[in-house]
């Protein structure tokens, strides 16, 4: 049965990163009533270890919107606080796995908006294994939340191309709008009861988006320069692709946030530097990895031109 007007849907809403606010703006801006926004609790930042806000609350604090940082979302307190709402329709953008007493409490239910095709890169990083992975398409998905990580019955999905050169950072934004457009969507859908979820299909091989760590973004300079380029993309600007570099008697760690594939045959060893015109290659084994944008230890992020002004590289260097 549907809903007589979109005013009769009272929203909470679930997220934390800056991935969510969009969501959350579209909602307001469509003129739905969002009464609480549910985000992570403030966490020690920087060197100072001040406590950060999340981008979540920052926006729902200028908003005006009641904001609950539950640290156990069991908590008999904070559900009843939850249940206090009333809210009737939940959406869950980029928070945490919610238990069942909290997704199963409104009446329209509770759907999450997920930042691939799904069942394809279930996971914490879905934009980043896209792209590790040399995909040319991806987009987003909203799904009801179940007992288990991004496997609930689907409710609608939009596509989206991903460039050659695209980076995570670059697709994030993107997704970010694109997302925020299909939650208006379902949120209209669910209102006027046209929408039918339909169990994920479970033919063929699945791709993980499991969360990255530190050692998942380390270079291995023996596979291909395709597949270089692309761990590369898909960790930039952020965890960061990283290569260690043996500089005469120096070994340190280079963080790698750009760089040009380039095909050629050649009998270098791999991972053999090479310097030329201001610009830095790396040998691997079917071409050369011109580097663009690196970091060295304690130095900002820097065109490679902007580095070889005040950095030598000696002859005979290579990365690892």
């Amino acid at each position: 049965m549907a809903l007589n007007t979109d005013e009769a849907l009272r929203i909470v809403f679930m997220g934390t990163p800056e991935f969510a606010v969009e969501g959350l703006r579209r909602l307001l801006e469509e003129g739905y009533s969002v009464v609480g926004v549910i985000t992570a609790p403030d966490r020690p930042a920087g060197r100072g270890r001040k406590l950060k806000e999340s981008a979540v609350k920052t926006y729902a604090k200028a908003k005006g919107l009641q904001v609950l940082q539950p640290t156990n979302l069991k908590d008999p307190v904070f559900l009843e606080t939850l249940r206090g709402l009333q809210a009737n329709l939940q959406i869950v953008v980029a928070f945490r796995m919610l238990p069942r007493a909290v997704w199963s409490m409104p009446e329209y239910g509770t759907f999450n908006l997920h930042a691939s095709l799904l069942p394809q890169y279930r996971g914490a990083a879905p934009i980043n294994w896209a792209i590790i992975n040399g995909e040319t398409e991806t987009g987003v998905t909203t799904f009801f939340i179940d007992e288990k990580i991004d496997t609930g019955a689907l409710l609608l999905q939009k596509k989206i191309g991903i460039a050659p050169e695209e980076t995570a950072g670059g697709l994030h934004d993107r997704l970010m709008v694109v997302g925020a457009d299909l939650i208006i969507e379902t949120v209209k859908a669910i209102a006027a009861n046209t929408i039918t979820p339909v169990a994920q299909p479970m033919k063929g091989e699945l791709q993980a988006a499991p969360k990255i760590h530190r050692e998942t973004c380390k270079i291995d300079w023996t596979l291909t320069l395709e597949e270089i380029h692309n761990h590369i993309r898909g960790l930039s600007p952020y965890p960061t692709a990283w290569t260690s570099l043996k500089n005469g008697e120096t070994t340190m760690v280079v963080k790698i946030y750009q760089a040009t594939a380039i095909v050629a045959h050649h009998q270098l060893r791999i991972g053999q530097i090479l310097i030329a015109d201001r610009n830095m290659k790396v040998a691997v084994k079917d071409g050369f990895l011109e580097l663009k944008e690196i970091q060295l230890p304690g130095k900002r992020r820097m065109h490679v031109s902007e580095v070889l002004n005040g950095f030598q590289i000696h002859s005979g260097a290579y990365v690892f």
